[in-house]
């Protein structure tokens, strides 16, 4: 592996430790750390708020490269799995030996060890080892150092992703620091920053930092200077402290409270969440709260020890972030549940929003709450949120599909009623120039014509995603009774067939959603920009991804993705794009050309349904096929293990939700059902109720799914209805070698 070789530094009692907890010793946070899966690996707690880490250079978005890059500390605050700009890498500590006389003290990793919970490193210049672990809001450092004589540096100015160029697109930008020594084991301050991925508003990291030994000699700094003052005000430099302590042991402690409101509440932060200067306490907590989700879903005790590790390993991703932030708030006060680091919900409302509702639906049902406490404190509920401003938004206002599935599944607790105002606000007001942060751009255009037209940023996606929020819409105002909105949106939700061009053909297939401008004309080459002298042109087809250098990404047509992608991603209306297809026969024909001709993006979240339109054919053994195939092509338990970036958990829910053999479709109260990876899975429901998924005679030969039965009783359907799931009971898959007729039909008639 890429990190390191195998070794033996962690100490016996946190050896101990895991082995207390049988399912969190497979998690590996290593998974999908390299390449393009860009997750987290330091120490977190479930959806947790700190998350400290070695910050490398140049730093990717999770702060974290293998070695041997350089490390220039270790930052608190990260996001996981992200692409785009970068955020946070707040707070930067290095331990370091000697003098108080530079502000920067970059060192290499002799090794490092990586579990979960536990970060693990020793520097090879300066030989300090370095252990990390932490709670919720704190987090929790050992150093041990090579001789008596120890020194520290906080750096309260650094932070990723930092440009010369000031507002740089998706750039954080230094705003301002301040430091202050408290007493002779005692540091507070805060850091100031503005931009990044989501280009918002300035936000302030304050934070608490004391150690178990007093200091021998301290130092502050500002800018390139270096002084004896216990204090350096905000004059929008950057701060830090150089601290240095003497005495007889080799090992020093230190523990950091992180805040969003103030340096007070960073200390009570610090002193609530650890009392006492246990490392391995504060490690077997976080370890506890983990064991507790991941016992909600137990797995064949003699599945490969490959499989295990990446199951558990994408439960462990998906309850990374959101970050549940309740009372850090620093824009308003209620007793509301309030999250941040929604990266983005147009990531994660296909899988991980749906596997978090299976595993702990109260933590759910606390995030759609904060979404709607968003849009009544903050005007838009978000697509995405970072550093408590919104932003960006990628396509839809996808919170709206967030809130239909938590409505369908029957999640309580929610005001449903406030929830559909926040929805209606998306549908219906337009954001004027804020539509990069929230609400749905083109909005005005989507209404008058039914389309969003080219020369309007991502005018395809758009349409379509809109389309499908609608449908959401529909289906909450259904549920509350409100029969003449519920028909308006359903009828908006077909908007999408707007842009199908009927005779457009591509590589056998006929019709795909193509630009359109605002007077209905259909356009081969789209132009760019307003100039009247020299109108540039290009040409745009069903595979075009990417425009000409002179095309920002963010303005094409379809984000992140092709038109022979969006045009299979109707996950609300399936057979009406049958239809548009040309009938069941064709569009198994445009499946089979998608695939083999390799048109299908592993690494993206628009497809993530499309392996799964079998079922609509009532062929859900080739589904099965394309799954198990993209598994084994495209996800491992290796540092690579993730075809894309993770994006919240949006990879590594995709996965887990198969290795099970269901699947969402997200905003609907059904799972797809496919052959498992797994030859028994165990869901622990609310209410003390188990669902068991038993594959019998599972193997690589027996792939198919002969017959299956629901609670002992034949059940020929292809699907599995939320609340036949959560009421517990036993599906039994029995599989076979050869495809059958099994899940020719795919609903269980309602009574």
């Amino acid at each position: 592996m890429a990190t390191a070789t195998p070794h033996n530094h962690a100490t016996a009692e946190l050896t101990a430790s895991q082995d207390s907890y049988p399912l969190s010793r497979y998690v590996d946070p290593r998974i999908g750390s390299e390449g393009l899966g860009r997750v987290f690996i330091g120490p977190s707690c479930p959806f947790g708020m700190v998350k400290p880490s070695p910050d490398c250079t140049p730093s990717p978005n999770s702060g974290w490269l293998p070695m041997p890059a350089r490390v220039d500390g270790f930052a608190q605050v990260h996001v996981s799995g992200t692409g785009g700009g970068p955020k946070y890498g707040n707070i930067l500590v290095t331990p370091f030996c000697g003098a108080l006389d530079r502000t920067q003290h970059i060192d290499y990793r002799e090794y490092e060890n990586i579990r979960l919970g536990y970060y693990d490193t020793r520097f090879q210049q300066s030989g300090i080892r370095t252990e990390i672990t932490t709670a919720e809001r704190a987090s929790f450092y050992r150093f041990t150092y090579p001789q008596a004589d120890k020194s520290l540096a906080i750096d309260a100015g650094f932070f990723l992703g930092e440009s010369p160029i000031p507002d740089t697109r998706e750039a954080q930008q230094f705003v301002g620091s301040e430091i202050q020594i408290l007493s002779d084991h005692e540091v507070c301050g805060y850091t100031r920053i503005r931009g990044g991925w989501n280009n918002g508003r300035a936000y302030t990291v304050y934070f608490y930092a004391e150690t178990d030994q007093p200091f021998s000699e301290t130092a502050t700094w500002k800018g390139d200077s270096i002084t004896t003052d216990r204090t350096q005000y905000d004059s929008h430099q950057k701060t830090g402290a150089l601290l240095r302590f003497k005495g007889d042991s080799h090992t020093l402690q230190l523990k950091i409270g992180i805040s969003f409101l103030s340096c007070l509440r960073a200390k009570a932060n610090a002193h609530n969440e650890i009392p006492h200067w246990s490392f391995e306490e504060v490690h077997n907590r976080l370890l506890a709260q983990w064991e507790a989700l991941f016992s909600k879903i137990e797995i064949d005790e003699k599945a490969p020890e490959a499989h295990k590790r990446m199951f558990y390993t994408g439960l462990y991703h998906t309850m990374l972030m959101p970050v549940d932030r309740t009372g850090e708030n620093p824009l308003w006060s209620d007793p509301e549940p309030y999250y941040d680091d929604f990266y983005a919900i147009w990531d994660t409302y296909r899988a991980s929003s749906p596997l978090i509702t299976l595993i702990d639906p109260d933590r759910e049902v606390s995030i759609v709450r904060s979404l709607v406490n968003i849009y009544k404190r903050d005007g838009y509920m978000p697509d995405a949120r970072s550093g408590n401003c919104n932003g960006r938004t990628q396509g839809g206002s996808n919170a709206e599909i967030v809130i239909a599935d938590a409505f369908v599944k029957g999640l309580k607790g929610i005001d449903y009623e406030l929830a559909l105002q926040a929805m209606l606000k998306d549908a219906t007001v337009d954001p004027g120039g804020n539509h990069e942060a929230e609400g749905r751009g083109g909005l005005r255009e989507y209404l008058e014509l039914g389309y969003v037209p080219w020369g309007i940023d991502r005018a395809g996606n758009r349409t379509v995603e809109y389309s499908y929020c609608d449908y959401a819409i529909a289906t909450v105002a259904k549920g509350l009774g409100k029969e003449e909105l519920y028909r308006h949106y359903l009828k908006q939700s077909g908007n999408w067939k707007n842009l199908w061009r009927d005779d457009y053909r591509h590589s056998g297939a006929q019709g795909f959603i193509m630009p359109r401008d605002a007077h209905g004309q259909w356009l081969d080459s789209l132009p760019y920009g307003h100039s009247r002298v020299m109108q540039l042109k290009y040409v745009y087809t069903p595979m075009t991804f990417e425009g000409p250098w002179y095309t920002p990404w963010w303005s094409m047509f379809f984000y992140e993705a092709s038109s022979w992608e969006y045009s299979l991603s109707i996950p609300h209306d399936v057979p009406g794009l049958i239809a548009k297809c040309g009938g069941p026969q064709a569009f198994e024909q445009r499946l089979d050309t998608f695939f083999i001709r390799k048109y299908y993006n592993v690494n993206n979240e628009p497809s993530f349904l499309t392996p799964c339109l079998y079922h609509w054919l009532g062929k859900p053994w080739r589904s099965s096929d394309r799954i198990h195939t993209i598994v084994e092509e495209s996800y491992n338990d290796g540092p690579v293990g993730l075809p894309g970036n993770d994006d919240s958990g949006a990879m590594s829910s995709w996965l887990a939700f198969h290795m099970m053999g269901l699947y969402p479709n997200a905003g609907q109260d059904y799972y797809l059902i496919n052959t498992p990876l797994l030859r028994t899975t165990t869901l622990h429901l609310e209410g003390g109720h188990d669902f068991r998924i038993v594959a019998e005679g599972l193997s690589e030969k027996n792939r198919y799914i002969q017959s299956a039965t629901l609670n002992g009783q034949d059940y020929p359907y292809s699907t599995l209805r939320h609340k036949d799931l959560t009421a517990g009971g036993t599906l039994v898959l029995k599989m076979g070698k050869k495809p059958s007729e099994w899940g020719k039909e795919m609903f269980k008639p309602e009574k």
